[in-house]
């Protein structure tokens, strides 16, 4: 193995360079379980804040808090379709 010349060692290594060697190689189970636990993640949110804001409900109108019920739904299934959508982008990426 041949010794670089100093000059070369001095310059970094161009970025694009760097990324090209480094894409990793992912087989399919480890996407497959990536997903699934993604997918799994966003159902189980979805269903368990949906189940506990029900729950809560009147608590909740009756704290006249800034954020109602609609909101916080919102909220709930905007993080569970983000969870989801992560998963499918895992799966195929």
């Amino acid at each position: 193995m041949a010794i670089p010349p100093v000059e070369q060692l001095q310059r970094p290594e161009p970025l694009r360079d760097v990324l090209a060697k480094d894409k990793p190689e992912d087989c399919l189970p480890c996407r497959v379980t990536g997903a699934t636990a993604f997918i799994g993640l966003g159902a189980y949110s979805y269903f368990s804040g949906h189940s506990q804001l029900k729950a809560q409900e009147a608590k909740i109108l009756q704290s006249k808090s800034l954020f109602g019920m609609k909101s916080r739904q919102a909220g709930i299934t905007t993080i569970a379709l983000s969870l989801v959508g992560m998963g499918l982008w895992r799966l195929v990426n």
